[in-house]
């Protein structure tokens, strides 16, 4: 499991493991991992032309000391300082002592232009805001240009702790980052600007719980639920879909899908849709008298192209079971009949549903995805799978950990693609996981099934539903 903490966490850890070693030691333990991270990347070092833009912290330290090493190494290395006066003192001395050379900012056009690598050093992890101008056309020179952009710890312009992206920010092709990965790199749109992620171990003791958690395939397999010798379909779990309507009949079909694929022993579809379910998946326990007359299930999947048929929303927020809210779902739930729930509760909004619960814009929540989650599972006492680029779980009330799904393609935007993701998950609460696992486990399988249907083409909500068990195999598998 990878695991995320937050920059005060992360400081408090630096401080306790700077108070054992010499001084120095930890910044020359960041620098030689940075610098062996930048040589793997431009796989020969010699003759290579680096460029590092260094602010005036530790991360500007980080740099020199690492762009030293690669001078060494017969690298060309050019030092871009935003604060002479302020610039590392130790780190500075290393790189001049090394061959290295330094330019003020507007002599940068020239070697950037030129560069084969930009290490970007201007910010620390308590960065706040975008850019400051000079630094942004800084970034925006490396971006334009031919070279790999490797950013230390984190890309200078984006927030640590929360993935927001406030003004202008390097756009990396590698982030090293060390001893923890940062809630940020993580979680859209700061991920977007990270590129790929390399984990530098440091010694950190990063003590408690973290703030984010992305699960990884040993940790799914752990959750999947397996029947036993004595499993019958009924101990294996009953999953109910009240979905569908006269007008969106394809939406029932396709929860449907996601629900017989996700562990549960059967499936009980409630709604008017029910000859168009049948058609397609004659397994299907079909009844058009109601949630209440429905039989016995051990969750709920309600909302899906449920169109304003409020009454069936209603009553399965009455039943004692847990129960998946999504779609409109989402706009026809009473807040106080949630909140006034004893068994679990996993709402599953995308970003202009979340955005409607909480009565802001949609920008708004896609630019701060963690605090939209955690407001929303909050107000409504319920665990709550936001949906998107980046999905993010977080449990009943907004507490505690969150969770953040690393698999997904951008084809699985499209129709019906949410309608499969929740019968995949309420089967999987139906098979006795836990609202958070249910949500997680689920985003994690939709999103592997989504690579393998699309496979960098267009892809069908029905498509991703069949690469389901595939995808299970291939967590299984490991």
């Amino acid at each position: 499991m990878r695991t995320a903490y937050c920059v005060d966490t992360v400081r408090a850890a630096e401080r306790d493991l700077m108070a054992r070693l010499p001084e120095g030691a930890l910044m020359q333990r960041a620098a030689a991992g940075l610098a062996a991270a930048c040589a793997d990347l431009v796989g020969r070092v010699y003759g290579r032309r680096v460029v590092l833009l260094v602010g005036s912290g530790d991360n500007g330290g980080d740099a020199l000391y690492a762009g030293a090493r690669l001078a060494r190494r017969g690298a060309g290395v050019t030092a871009v300082q935003l604060a002479p006066g302020r610039t590392h003192a130790g780190g500075l001395a290393a790189l001049r002592r090394a061959g290295g050379r330094t330019v003020a900012p507007e002599d940068a056009a020239g070697p950037i232009r030129r560069a084969d690598l930009v290490l970007d050093g201007i910010v620390g992890i308590g960065g706040r805001g975008g850019l400051r101008e000079d630094a942004a056309r800084l970034a925006a020179l490396a971006d334009g240009s031919r070279a790999a952009v490797v950013a230390v710890d984190l890309p200078s312009g984006v927030e640590a702790d929360t993935g927001e992206v406030r003004g202008a920010a390097v756009r990396a092709d590698l982030t090293v980052t060390f001893g923890t990965h940062k809630p940020g790199l993580l979680v859209d749109p700061a991920r977007e600007y990270a590129g790929s992620v390399r984990l530098v171990d440091i010694g950190l003791d990063l003590p408690g719980e973290p703030d984010l958690e992305a699960l990884q395939h040993a940790d799914v397999t752990r959750l999947l639920p397996v029947p036993g010798a004595e499993s019958d379909k009924y101990r294996r779990g009953v999953v109910g879909i009240a979905a569908g309507s006269a007008r969106y009949p394809g939406a029932a079909v396709l929860a449907v899908a996601g629900a017989l694929r996700g562990g549960a022993g059967a499936v009980r579809y409630v709604g008017p849709a029910g000859h168009a379910v049948l058609a397609r998946y004659p397994e299907t326990l079909v009844s058009d008298q109601g949630p209440e007359r429905a039989g016995r299930v051990q969750a709920w999947v309600v909302g899906p192209g449920a169109g304003d048929d409020a009454g069936t929303v209603a009553q399965v927020l009455a039943s004692d079971v847990p129960v998946l809210i999504d779609a409109d779902g989402l706009r026809l739930a009473d807040v106080g009949a949630v909140r006034g729930r004893t068994a679990p509760t996993l709402m599953t909004p995308h970003a202009g549903e979340a955005a409607a619960l909480l009565g802001v814009s949609r920008e708004e929540v896609e630019a701060g995805r963690l605090a939209a989650v955690r407001e929303l599972a909050g107000r409504y006492g319920a665990a709550v799978l936001l949906k998107g680029a980046t999905t993010v779980v977080a449990g009943a009330g907004g507490g505690g950990v969150v969770r953040v799904n690393p698999t997904g393609t951008a084809w699985l935007a499209t129709a019906g693609s949410g309608d499969v993701l929740s019968g995949l998950s309420g089967s999987l609460l139906a098979a006795g996981l836990s609202a958070v696992d249910a949500g997680s486990v689920g985003a994690y399988l939709h999103g592997l099934a989504g690579r393998f249907a699309a496979v960098g083409a267009p892809v069908g909500a029905h498509e991703v539903a069949e690469a389901v068990a595939g995808a299970w195999r291939d967590v299984v598998r490991g």
